[in-house]
């Protein structure tokens, strides 16, 4: 068995109101077991849509695995309507409600008899004890295929796939796996990160690549697949390689790496502290930074100077402001340097810009953003006009900051102190 189907279950995704994590998390542990998650169908509590998708399934892979429906309440239908379709009739089991009845007594409750449902299983089925909660999953073997029933709850969910469902899948498989690796880029658009690395991409078969845009940049998903462990690993890595060499300082991090978390990296290892000016970012970099466990070490204070009134208390002379106005190459140019020496700091970023969705002009539309970074060497600044809403352009605004302070504490580290130039092209 080398792929499956996911189906799940529940109004409210599709209603929007609960984003499918489950579903995400499923896809990378099954790849990890060797098990490529062929199709992933989500259909509402209704008996007729959850037996179609499940029996749809089963025709095409043999093995289902489906999330939800399995609680005490009346749209908690699942496990009755494949019970119906797999013709196993449900089964009491006294263990199970013993189980349950002990479990809310050692939360000082009193089980009621609408859960007596949960302990009811499809005939033959093999239960997966939940530690988490109280609905176990099931494993149900029937002529029709695999379906393996798993509740809706994140947390239990998970438990019950690392503890029980993936050693099961790979006792079944045959050695081979999925695996992926990411390289994290930023400040270059997807489009001119495609024709750089076009070369690459265009070696490293059986590998496959996929590009991944948000708000942070482009992240490069290298994929093995049904490699053994070991080959998987060191045809990512050698691929992996390939890549970083060609998109260089683009290239900030790998895995889950958080630009911030890297910058900090670089900033201890240099042995360089960080300031921040912050006014249309109102305080995101500062709030990534301090998202990182530890970055007080580094990370010496910032402030947010939103109103003109706040830059002056800065020591923004009211002369530029009136003459320039607050997005302007001058006033980030004075606010810069006045930041890094209130705090003391070594690395400096001022950044004013114009968030939107008002307040353009032609000179200065929505999306402009001016930027100071200010060093033992000197300040340099730089204009970029971000597209997009308030909140991304505001993020995007936040993203460069940290990638242009990630540059400079690179070249201190290595023995460079001074500005250097902004290798960046922003979409």
């Amino acid at each position: 068995m080398t792929s499956l189907e996911l189906v799940t279950i529940g109004t409210e995704l599709l209603l929007g109101f609960t984003v499918d994590t489950n579903s995400a998390f499923l896809g990378q542990a099954f790849a990890e077991a060797g098990v490529r998650v062929a199709r992933r169908t989500s259909v509402p509590d209704d008996p007729e849509a959850v037996r179609e998708a499940v029996r749809e399934a089963l025709a095409r892979t043999g093995f289902v695995v489906t999330t939800g429906g399995l609680g005490p309440t009346r749209d908690d239908l699942s496990k009755k309507v494949v019970a119906d379709l797999l013709r196993l009739p449900l089964v009491f089991r006294p263990e199970i409600w013993d189980e349950l009845s002990a479990r809310w007594a050692r939360m000082g409750r009193t089980i009621n008899d609408r859960n007596r449902s949960q302990a009811e299983v499809p005939q033959g089925a093999t239960v997966l004890p939940n530690r988490w909660g109280t609905a176990p999953g099931l494993w149900i073997a029937a002529a029709e295929g695999v379906v393996v029933m798993l509740p809706g709850v994140p947390l239990e969910m998970r438990g019950l796939v690392t503890h029980e469902v993936v050693p099961r899948l790979a006792s079944m498989g045959r050695g081979l796996v999925v695996r992926s690796l990411t390289l994290r880029t930023t400040g270059i658009p997807e489009s001119l990160l495609a024709e750089q690395v076009s070369a690459v991409e265009d070696g490293i078969a059986p590998l496959t690549l996929a590009y991944l845009p948000s708000l942070e940049g482009v992240d490069l998903r290298l994929t093995a697949w049904n490699l053994p462990p070991e080959a998987a690993a060191a045809a990512l890595q050698e691929a992996a390689a390939r890549f970083r060499a060609v998109v260089g300082n683009q290239c900030y991090g790998a895995g889950d790496d958080d630009l911030a978390a890297v910058l900090l990296a670089a900033c201890r290892s240099a042995g360089l502290t960080l300031a921040l000016a912050e006014s249309c970012t109102g305080g995101m970099i500062a709030e990534r930074i301090t998202a990182v466990p530890g970055s007080s070490d580094a990370f010496l204070g910032g402030e947010v100077c939103y109103a003109n009134s706040a830059k002056e208390r800065l020591g923004v002379p009211p002369r530029i402001l009136e003459e320039h106005g607050a997005v302007s190459e001058e006033a980030v140019r004075a606010m810069a340097p006045l930041a890094r020496a209130k705090f003391g700091a070594d690395l400096t970023v001022a950044v004013s810009g114009i968030a939107g969705p008002s307040g353009g002009s032609a000179e200065k539309p929505v999306g402009t953003v001016w930027f100071a970074f200010a060093d033992a060497g000197g300040v340099e600044t730089r204009r970029v006009n971000f597209p997009g809403t308030r909140h991304e352009i505001r993020a995007r605004a936040s993203q460069y900051a940290l990638f242009g302070l990630l540059s400079r504490a690179k070249s201190a580290g290595a023995g460079g102190m001074g500005v250097a130039r902004l290798n960046t092209t922003l979409p």
